[in-house]
């Protein structure tokens, strides 16, 4: 039998938290546990530019937040033109501080994308995270650009007729210096690419699936299995792109070969905001992923 760590017999705490526990995220939230992965990699010397969204209520108020690091939170469409002032800045004081913003899908592909493109066209010194849960969740669950096909939202009510907004391929075709997918279901992946991205110089660019259980209609305790799910039937392709050469990483690598993906119907099954998809409707889906993976093939080639 392996013997027990004394660390845990004595319930030490064994890694430091970079993002604090008691915060206001919702039970299964995984957006508290991606922000302490990203500071473990990023370290103290990091700002963070917070867009109202979700995180907004996370980061807490005057009584107190669980940020380790110096928060800054901007107005939906201005995070990305605030970053790249702050960065600015810094570098003018002689400051090694590394900026970050830490965003939605609502305030990245939508309201904000305007300075987002131009601050990634301007190649600013900066990383940008788009966490994405497919929706404004804070404000009630109102569909985003970035929703899923057949999705519920509140203003889907029978499921959105429009496809995802392809934003990571978006960011690929500004031409920065780095961009990549991440999942909070395979965080070594996630760690190593906002490794890479902090060493790099100018726009950075990492989209994450996030998984909201009261959004996305599935149980707290499936937050994990649910963005696992997403990369394994290929919905959420694991990638990086570093000077305009494109990678597939992790599982993913092996997911070019169609039969290794799971069907769609996988994911879709163990969420609510689902249900009303029609047979036709989810042929639709699978033949949409399919296609992108096609895609993805020739990009892989190239």
């Amino acid at each position: 039998m392996t013997e027990v760590p004394q660390y845990i017999k004595e319930k030490k705490v064994i890694r430091q938290q970079y993002f604090l526990r008691g915060n206001a995220a919702c039970p299964g939230c995984p957006i508290p546990k991606e922000l302490d992965l990203l500071l473990e990699v990023m370290g103290k010397k990091t700002v963070l530019v917070v867009p109202a969204s979700c995180s907004t209520v996370i980061m807490g108020d005057i009584h107190g937040s669980p940020s380790t690091v110096p928060v800054v939170h901007s107005a939906f469409a201005a995070a990305a033109a605030i970053a790249s002032g702050l960065s600015r800045e810094l570098k003018i004081k002689g400051d090694d501080a590394k900026v970050v913003v830490w965003a939605g899908d609502g305030a990245t592909g939508d309201i904000g994308f305007a300075t987002v493109s131009g601050a990634a066209e301007r190649n600013e010194d900066i990383l940008y995270v788009c966490y994405d849960n497919e929706a404004f969740m804070n404000t009630g669950i109102q569909r985003s650009s970035l929703t899923p096909y057949g999705a519920w939202t509140t203003t889907t009510p029978a499921g959105k007729r429009e496809f995802k907004k392809p934003l990571p391929f978006i960011m690929m075709d500004h031409k920065i210096p780095y961009v990549a997918t991440a999942s909070i279901a395979y965080p070594f992946d996630y760690q190593a690419k906002v490794r890479k991205a902090k060493d790099v110089q100018g726009f950075r660019y990492v989209h994450l699936l996030s998984p909201c259980p009261p959004g996305w209609r599935f149980d707290s305790s499936l937050t994990i299995e649910v963005a696992k799910l997403a990369v394994e039937t290929g919905i959420w392709p694991l990638f990086e792109v570093i000077n305009g050469e494109f990678n597939l990483t992790g599982i993913s690598k092996v997911l070019i070969d169609k039969s290794k993906r799971k069907p769609v119907t996988e994911y879709l099954k163990l969420q609510g905001r689902f249900s009303k998809m029609s047979e036709n409707d989810i042929k639709i889906m699978q033949n949409a992923v399919d296609a992108m993976w096609d895609y993805i093939t020739e990009l892989v080639k190239r």
